[in-house]
């Protein structure tokens, strides 16, 4: 009975220690960035808790038509078909994955190389936009390291040493949003119904990432 109650406990408590760590290592990330301890614990909740929240800026009413199914009649399969049916397709913006580190790469601006910060930019953009991929009832999924780590590649190669965090935080997170959500709009199209989220759902990760291996370079 001891062991089983020492393993529930366990299973209780690791993953709040595991939360309570990779939020110290996030908020710590954050301050080296530029931000007082108070100012990146905010950030970081912000970022966290703004994941959950999607503000719808469009909204379209769409027919969709189930596929036909089959059911034994008499012997044989005779195929049925479902009339069509209107349902909502929505694009939304992500408070924690869009708008939240939007502002706060305009905050790293002044900090950031023009030429360097524009190059960076470009390229991860680029290669968020190759690598991204619309996925009907997911909106757009992209790999979480690709953010991060390329945006930590074109720092290191592009920016002076004193840059190289804001620059990879700018490049990572704009080119994350403009090349696996904005260029990828026309797609919505063709995704049937649902919600498309800007930042959020396939690419929120990789957004959040960006922030704590941007602070590595600092």
């Amino acid at each position: 009975m001891g062991l089983l109650s020492l393993l529930l406990f366990l299973l209780l408590v690791l993953p709040v220690l595991v939360f309570l760590t990779y939020a110290q290592v996030a908020t710590f990330s954050f301050a080296r960035l530029g931000l007082s301890p108070e100012g990146a614990f905010l950030l970081f909740t912000l970022s966290l808790l703004g994941g959950a929240i999607n503000i719808p800026i469009w909204r379209e009413q769409v027919w969709v038509e189930p596929p036909p199914f089959y059911r034994f009649r008499l012997f044989f399969l005779f195929p049925f078909w479902e009339p069509p049916r209107l349902a909502e397709r929505v694009l939304a913006v992500n408070v924690g994955g869009a708008i939240v580190p939007t502002l706060f790469s305009l905050y790293l601006l002044e900090r950031a190389p023009f030429s360097s910060t524009v190059l960076a930019l470009t390229v991860v953009t680029a290669v968020c936009k190759a690598l991204a991929r619309p996925v009907p009832g997911r909106g757009i999924v992209l790999p979480a390291f690709i953010p991060p780590l390329t945006a930590a590649a074109v720092a290191v190669l592009l920016a002076p040493p004193g840059a190289r965090a804001p620059v990879a935080y700018i490049a990572g997170t704009l080119g994350t949003l403009i090349g696996a959500d904005l260029l990828h709009l026309p797609a919505l199209r063709r995704m049937g119904p649902g919600m498309l989220s800007i930042g959020g759902a396939g690419v929120f990760d990789g957004i959040f990432l960006v922030g704590v291996l941007a602070a590595f370079l600092a």
